[in-house]
């Protein structure tokens, strides 16, 4: 993804992206996945955060107020402060972030174990990182089975199951804490029936179109999940400001200019 050829065709596609998801389609789905992200991001604390993605900023319900946007160019950056890098090499140092968000990107990147990989590596040890994808059993998934739309946005690339990326996530050392799915809508309409969102965000379906996977660090998980030990006496006694422009409470990321993918 380093060399010019590959630059240019992650930039095409992120236009593309670009646009899928201004689209009225695109917009639907991002407002679903929104609405459920909303009380995961409400929850997280932390002084940097992440976003890898082509789609409008999902980020702005979080108390973590310093969020880095990514560009694959210059020209397409969103700010002075995007950070403009290839996938597999983010220019920033290990687990400088508390919340790191892959927005629909493993499907669609030539090599996503190192995109993966590099996103688990700026996570902090108690941050979160969450990937969001197409769930291939959804009414979008299924979709897919017509060869005419496998060329287009959404239903182009590969489609995996959270179980897969649970499977991916464990060679980087990190274990899904949850996973919730989103999108839920009939045939032939678009995912904004709050009914039926309500009912298979309640129960947890694994029929939406999208999933939201939430990891963290296993030796973390761990941790948080180990029970704790009270002993008691016989007395009742109980025993990053902008993306590239972090500044002193973070260590400063570089920032590359060079259009590369």
């Amino acid at each position: 993804m380093s060399n010019p050829h590959g630059a240019a065709t992650l930039a095409q596609l992120y236009r593309e992206g670009h646009r899928y998801w201004s689209s009225e389609n695109g917009q639907a789905h991002w407002r679903a996945e929104r609405a459920c992200l909303g009380p995961v991001c409400e929850s997280l604390h932390g002084g940097h955060s992440l976003e890898l993605g082509m789609g409008p900023s999902l980020t702005d319900m979080s108390p973590i107020r310093h969020n880095i946007r990514w560009a694959p160019t210059a020209e397409l950056s969103e700010s002075a402060s995007s950070l403009v890098c290839p996938l597999d090499a983010l220019p920033l140092p290990d687990e400088c972030l508390h919340l790191v968000i892959v927005h629909h990107l493993l499907e669609l990147v030539e090599e996503p174990h190192r995109l993966l990989q590099e996103a688990a590596r700026v996570t902090a040890d108690d941050g979160c990182l969450i990937v969001l994808g197409w769930m291939p059993l959804g009414i979008t998934g299924l979709a897919r089975l017509s060869p005419r739309r496998r060329n287009r946005l959404p239903w182009r690339g590969h489609w995996r199951t959270p179980a897969k990326l649970g499977d991916w996530l464990a060679f980087v050392d990190f274990r899904i804490e949850r996973v919730d799915y989103c999108g839920f809508h009939l045939p032939g309409s678009l995912p904004n029936n709050a009914t039926l969102e309500t009912l298979g965000r309640r129960h947890n379906v694994p029929l939406g179109d999208s999933y939201i996977i939430r990891a963290r660090r296993r030796a973390r998980l761990v941790q948080s999940q180990r029970p704790k030990l009270r002993i008691q006496s016989s007395l009742g006694g109980g025993a990053l400001g902008h993306a590239t422009r972090v500044g002193s409470t973070a260590p400063e990321p570089s920032r590359r200019t060079t259009e590369v993918e």
